[in-house]
């Protein structure tokens, strides 16, 4: 039997992220859906949970619009019921636990995103203003300073986006290899001097693993031109101070791509005592770890995204438009559109 109390902690994870005006917090008509779809993504029998299966406009989760998960109204899920269901779902395996407080991370983080895409303002020419002076009549003016506007919107929203997946990645992962992301702060991985002597400051670490003495850097890959040099030497010094500790470092790189840079931080986990697991060899040692519905989360909500990425070569961008309109940002090529909504003043 499952303890409440920690079927409650997992109710108020799967349904709360952030606090003030950041905080997201979905219903529990929300969390009752992904519930549901999670059920079906690992084909158990609802009549065995006795749970009431619902109609949604499709089984795999990308494919259904955000705007339908937060308009349900009629499923009149409550706090009572959401744990009830949990506790049945736990009960027949533990890890459904994971699953679900993971899947419930992945789309309080899209929600969150959404609002950011509608929210974020429009740059001023205050903001963009000195940049002028780089292109200043090379074309334009009008042209120029709406050049420059579009691309100041887009590198904030980057920066945003790059922000969240790396709160959202990191941590999914970590758990789904059967560890957890450690602050520098609570770290046992400490920093090592010159003289190759720990210190008192620690190391943080994309994926602890304490019963095996385990210490993962998580990489979706590693260009050839990687960030700078001071960044670099600090990477090579992470499987140091890992053998230092007397933990095993290994390296997970999602994407198969060689480069220079790789082969020489594979080198220095090698030496150190570690290894390297790379591409599909990554993949299927990420699986094995997470054990039978851990698994299916990685095969269902991981996998296909970054995959289907990393198989696009893109050599040269096709042609795309970008409108702003006053309630949406319409992002169009010859046959698709993307429409963004906008939070109007």
């Amino acid at each position: 039997m499952s303890n409440s109390v920690f079927i409650k902690n997992l109710y108020t994870k799967c349904r709360i992220h952030g606090a003030g005006e950041a905080q997201v917090a979905i219903s529990d008509n929300e969390i009752y859906s992904l519930i549901v779809l999670a059920i079906h993504d690992l084909n158990w029998s609802f009549d065995e949970l006795e749970i009431e299966q619902i109609i949604s406009p499709a089984l795999n989760y990308y494919e259904i619009n955000l705007d339908w998960f937060e308009s349900l109204k009629n499923i009149n899920a409550t706090p009572e019921k959401i744990l009830s269901i949990l506790t049945a779902c736990i009960n027949k395996d533990q890890d459904f636990a994971l699953f679900i407080e993971n899947l419930s991370a992945l789309h309080r983080r899209r929600i969150k995103f959404k609002r950011i895409l509608s929210n974020q303002p429009l740059p001023t020419m205050e903001q963009i203003g000195p940049r002028i002076l780089l292109e200043y009549g090379t074309c334009d003016i009008e042209l120029l300073a709406n050049w420059m506007t579009w691309r100041k919107w887009i590198y904030d929203i980057d920066n945003r986006s790059a922000q969240e997946t790396g709160y959202l990645f990191e941590p999914i992962l970590a758990s789904s290899l059967g560890g957890e992301t450690v602050g520098a702060k609570n770290s046992p991985i400490k920093r090592i001097d010159e003289n190759g002597n720990p210190t008192n400051n620690g190391r943080q670490v994309d994926c602890l693993i304490a019963d095996t003495n385990t210490a993962y850097e998580l990489k979706l890959r590693v260009s050839i031109a990687a960030s700078g040099q001071g960044r670099f030497t600090e990477e090579l010094s992470f499987p140091v101070e890992c053998q230092a500790a007397g933990y095993t470092p290994v390296l997970l790189v999602l994407d198969p791509t060689p480069s220079n840079r790789l082969v020489e931080l594979s080198e220095k986990y090698i030496e150190c005592g570690g290894f390297l697991l790379q591409g599909e060899q990554a993949w299927e040692h990420m699986e094995q770890q997470a054990g039978n519905v851990m698994s299916i989360f990685i095969e269902n909500y991981i996998k296909p995204a970054i995959k289907l990425v990393d198989d696009l070569e893109i050599k040269l961008p096709q042609k795309i438009s970008l409108e702003w309109y006053g309630d949406s940002i319409k992002i169009s090529s010859e046959s698709v559109n993307y429409n963004i909504s906008r939070k109007t003043v």
